[in-house]
């Protein structure tokens, strides 16, 4: 136990414990071990008073039991040196998981400079990563061994960005920017998903985080920030529908989600929830997308928010190919 609580006060680990966690992700950035350090610091002091504790008191049960013809014995009412011990031990206990945990926390909040910085905007019920080149994706995307820098707010309520094999959490506050930093250290793909309970598809608020290896993050941005001149205007409608987070509430096989789906609505008369029918042609997809709340589908909830000053002209044209082309591949009688 002391050789443990020396290796964590000194920033040291055993290799069988840096290489692949027993209960956690391994450590894909070069944060992961500071957090992991802290992690098993306050993990081990809580396993070794728990079996001092419950193994004193089975001990003193067994041992002080009540037993015929024997009286019980007088105890103090105070004993200094004990009080002392347990008052202090605690406190320099305390006073050391803070101390580590007050380094790790600076050193995640600390960026250090260069780093690459992409924005984060979180909303029901997608993540939207954007790029200094104006491109826009719903996974994140980052270089290896080069610090990125998070910039992130939400447009409606609080959610959590969170990478387990990063050991990155942070909030997203309407209102404000938060942010947070990492270096992958090695070429993969991670999950990343939300931590607050953000609603009813809280759950299904995941992303991937694709870590490129040297020369290939480059190559990517600029292929995927080009979609809408190299892809034909149905496919790059679908890559918006998953990038915008469209997929996250309108699905394409007929099922009813928070909207409606997307499935053979194109060209159909629907009822609105005021009483009056519309036709969903070209001018009512634009409209429901820069002006959601003018026209409610019945049976559904208000909670769609603006893309006004998010989408582009072009990028409304291919999300309304993609939406034809569900008719075009799925006709109905």
């Amino acid at each position: 136990m002391i050789y443990l609580f020396g290796l964590l006060a000194m920033n040291h680990w055993p290799i069988w414990a840096q290489s692949k966690p027993f209960w956690l992700p391994a450590p894909e950035s070069t944060t992961a071990p500071v957090m992991d350090r802290v992690f098993y610091l306050i993990l081990a002091i809580c396993s070794f008073f728990f079996l001092v504790i419950v193994g004193l008191m089975v001990l003193f049960v067994i041992r002080y039991r009540r037993r015929p013809g024997v009286e019980p014995g007088r105890t103090a009412t105070h004993h200094n040196t004990l009080e002392i011990v347990w008052t202090v031990i605690p406190l320099l206990i305390v006073g050391l998981i803070f101390y580590k945990g007050f380094a790790a926390y600076m050193d995640m909040q600390t960026a250090p400079p260069g780093c690459y910085e992409i924005r984060v905007s979180a909303r029901q019920w997608a993540w939207q990563f954007i790029y200094p080149n104006g491109h826009v994706d719903e996974n994140l995307h980052v270089p290896v061994d080069e610090p990125v820098r998070l910039i992130m707010t939400s447009e409606d309520v609080i959610h959590g960005i969170a990478i387990p094999a990063f050991r990155v959490k942070m909030d997203l506050v309407p209102g404000m920017y938060t942010s947070t930093w990492f270096r992958a250290v090695r070429p993969g793909t991670y999950d990343l998903y939300c931590t607050e309970f953000c609603g009813d598809d809280h759950s299904d608020m995941l992303a991937l985080v694709v870590v490129h290896g040297p020369g290939d993050f480059e190559k990517w941005l600029k292929d995927a920030a080009n979609f809408l001149k190299t892809l034909p205007p149905a496919e790059a409608g679908e890559m918006l529908y998953r990038r915008r987070g469209c997929s996250q509430c309108h699905s394409t096989d007929g099922t009813a989600g928070t909207g409606p789906s997307f499935l053979g609505i194109y060209g159909k008369t629907h009822s609105m929830a005021g009483g009056e029918s519309v036709v969903v042609d070209d001018n009512y997809i634009r409209e429901s997308i820069l002006e959601p709340q003018k026209k409610i589908r019945a049976g559904y909830q208000p909670v769609m928010a603006t893309y006004q000053g998010i989408v582009s002209d072009d990028d409304i044209t291919a999300l309304i190919e993609f939406i034809k082309k569900l008719n075009q591949d799925n006709p109905t009688p």
